[in-house]
């Protein structure tokens, strides 16, 4: 049975360079996209490479958008063994100071950041349950770990921002609690966090490359049977760089 992976915002920056990675795995490759222009140009770039790639529309916030997506999936492959939470957004007010911060902005970034996880995640769960060994990797961040961003001598110490960093913090309890209960599946759900990359994300400004920052993902998407679910993975910045997991 081929291995399928699907892949939200999938079109450039560290989703795409997810897709490139795993479909180097030889897997067919789904990219969720919902710039059918930019998701049909990643799918000709990749295909160009050998990758067996599939441009999937698919926009989370919208809820019709997702069922269709899955509809489709469950249509053309009737299973799916990896998800990748990748589409993600950032938005701040003013100087990003929480007093400056806009209801309409929080809103706008849990949209994405928070509920179109949740949406995608329960529309294809029954896909991934028909796998035989299913993966969920939730594209967080470590500016959404308490413990990282109140450390006076953390390196993110002076990060004040409410929309980015509460959104993922969110995603990380999101994370735990589907781990909590598929944990007596063979699904395994975790959260990543790919480092700073300079991606269209932040104007390049990133000192990691999106294919160091998928690596995480890819990591996690590829685990064996004995790996651990219900984690923060990924790019340690204050334990002087490499990999491992985050506190919470």
């Amino acid at each position: 049975m081929t291995t399928i992976a699907l892949i939200t915002g999938a079109n450039r920056g560290i989703g795409l360079a997810t897709a490139r990675q795993l479909g180097a795995h030889g897997w067919t490759v789904l990219l969720g996209a919902r710039d059918a222009a930019r998701g049909r140009e990643a799918e000709r770039a990749l295909r160009a490479e050998g990758t067996d790639a599939r441009f999937v529309p698919l926009d989370v916030t919208d809820g019709a958008s997702v069922a269709a997506a899955a509809e489709l999936v469950e249509r053309e492959h009737g299973h799916l063994d990896v998800l990748v939470n990748n589409a993600g957004i950032v938005r701040a007010d003013g100087s990003a100071l929480p007093s400056e911060t806009t209801l309409g902005t929080l809103r706008e970034v849990f949209e994405t950041n928070v509920f179109g996880v949740v949406a995608v995640t329960n529309a294809f769960l029954p896909l991934l349950h028909k796998a035989p060994a299913a993966r969920i990797v939730n594209v967080s961040s470590e500016v959404g770990s308490i413990a990282v961003m109140t450390d006076p001598q953390g390196a993110l110490f002076e990060l004040t921002s409410v929309p980015y960093p509460s959104s993922k913090a969110a995603l990380n309890m999101v994370t735990a609690m589907y781990a909590k209960e598929l944990r007596d599946t063979p699904i395994k759900v975790n959260a990543a966090n790919p480092g700073y990359c300079a991606t269209d994300f932040n104007n390049h400004s990133g000192f990691r490359t999106a294919e160091e920052g998928a690596e995480v993902s890819v990591h996690l998407a590829t685990l064996s049977a004995d790996g651990p679910s219900g984690l923060l993975w990924g790019y340690q910045m204050d334990a002087g760089g490499g990999y491992g997991t985050l506190p919470w």
